[in-house]
């Protein structure tokens, strides 16, 4: 647990004195009838909490200086164990969690009540639909009503998410290890896809290659529903249906990552159903991969992605323009945003707990640089659609290279570069 208390600690440090922060998990989610979804924790809750059951709540107090951890969780029981498994209970948690104090959540309104008492200010996502919502308003009305017995002082409220997004942003060694596994099992589904994929597989199949090879290699955890999109469905940029006949002649682009002991990788390859590239995918998977390995090379610390991305996009342009996709003049085209209609997503995103991590990345007006331990993705593509305005021999090819990097002070560590990515590495891995 030595990760989870340095977090609070740090949390704690940025907390005013005689205030409490509230921390909510996931609940499970109905999928049919009496079926649940699979549970995925709460990313926030997790990372302060390290649990990961449902229907728990963490109390951060800092009162006098003095701080305390609290935990609310399912008490054991022994009938609802047998039919729906193990839980930690609170003597356990005690222990195996670090906290000071645990209580069933069934006492949650109670127990809540007693510790608001001389607490200041509650650091809490107002307005976010919390489970805890109507608890806290309850118990909050309640000692308001007995303002002259001096009970509650609570008279402000300051939302946590940005502190703690804040942090999130910088990975520690530990976390910077978790996410090396998790990009070398996303790598390695990759790898299989190549050597499985062949003509009239169905999509769902090779993207089943992919998820076996994640259990294969010891996490049975998807980052995100993975994409896995033959031909003309490449140019939907989230296309999950994944149930059409992967054809001769097509690529299909794959983009799925595991998730590592709550960690995301995030790989995006694309390669030919049959294993060799056309005249016309060849040049347009080029200048992707050219895009992709000059705008890994501009990542360092100090730069921001909107300036990668618009260093990134002229040589896109340039090529755009030179295979004639594009017409016009290069400054022009530029100016007026050209490239949008083939490229319409940004360069990289945040990676973390959530595969699209949290933090402040600025704005367009102004942009924030990379620093030093951040995780991002680089992930440039070209779509020309079949119902795009370019001459027929380019129509239906789209393509997405991404690759996942942590953020040094004079460069970048890649962390998912085991899938290779040349045509002449793609075209060899698939032919053995």
């Amino acid at each position: 647990m030595t990760e989870f208390i340095q977090r609070r600690k740090t949390f704690f440090d940025s907390m005013l004195d005689n205030s409490m922060a509230i921390f909510t998990s996931n609940q499970e989610f109905t999928r049919s009838k009496d079926t649940e979804f699979r549970f995925r924790q709460n990313s926030d809750f997790y990372y302060l909490s390290g649990f990961k059951e449902p229907e728990a709540c963490l109390l951060l107090i800092k009162k006098n200086n003095q701080t305390s951890t609290v935990l609310f969780n399912r008490k054991k029981d022994k009938h609802a164990e047998i039919w729906h498994g193990y839980r930690l209970g609170q003597e356990a948690a005690l222990t195996d969690l670090a906290v000071d104090s645990a209580f069933a959540i069934d006492d949650f309104e109670q127990k809540l009540g007693e510790l608001l008492v001389d607490v200041d200010c509650i650091y809490y996502p107002v307005l976010s639909g919390e489970t805890t919502d109507q608890p806290l308003q309850n118990v909050l009305n309640n000692l308001r009503s007995k303002t002259r017995s001096g009970l509650i002082k609570t008279n402000q409220f300051l939302d946590w998410q940005p502190q703690v997004h804040e942090m999130r942003m910088f990975k520690s060694e530990a976390e910077k290890q978790l996410m090396r596994k998790a990009g070398e099992i996303s790598a390695l589904g990759h790898l299989r896809a190549m050597q499985k994929c062949k003509p009239g597989m169905f999509e769902f199949q090779l993207q089943l290659e992919v998820e076996y090879e994640f259990a294969k290699q010891g996490t049975r955890d998807i980052a995100y529903n993975s994409i896995v999109a033959g031909g003309n469905n490449a140019c939907i940029l989230h296309y999950t249906e994944n149930d059409q006949i992967l054809q001769d002649g097509d690529l299909v682009l794959i983009d799925a990552g595991a998730e590592y002991q709550g960690y995301a990788g995030d790989i995006t390859r694309t390669f030919p159903v049959n294993g060799r590239f056309s005249k016309e995918q060849a040049i347009i998977y080029q200048l992707v991969l050219d895009c992709q390995l000059f705008a890994i090379d501009q990542v360092k610390a100090g730069i921001s992605m909107l300036e990668i991305n618009k260093l990134m996009v002229v040589k896109m342009t340039q090529g755009l323009l030179d295979l004639g996709i594009l017409k016009g003049d290069l400054e022009t085209l530029i100016e007026n945003d050209a490239h949008r209609d083939f490229y319409m997503h940004g360069l990289g995103h945040p990676l973390g707990l959530d595969v699209h991590d949290v933090g402040d990345v600025g704005t367009v007006a102004n942009p924030r640089p990379l620093q030093a331990g951040m995780a991002i993705t680089i992930e440039p593509g070209i779509y020309i659609s079949k119902d795009a305005d370019v001459e027929a021999r380019w129509k239906g090819i789209g393509i997405r290279i991404e690759d996942d990097l942590i953020v040094t002070e004079s460069g970048c560590e890649i962390m998912t570069s085991a899938v290779p990515k040349t045509i002449q590495e793609i075209e060899a891995l698939m032919h053995g």
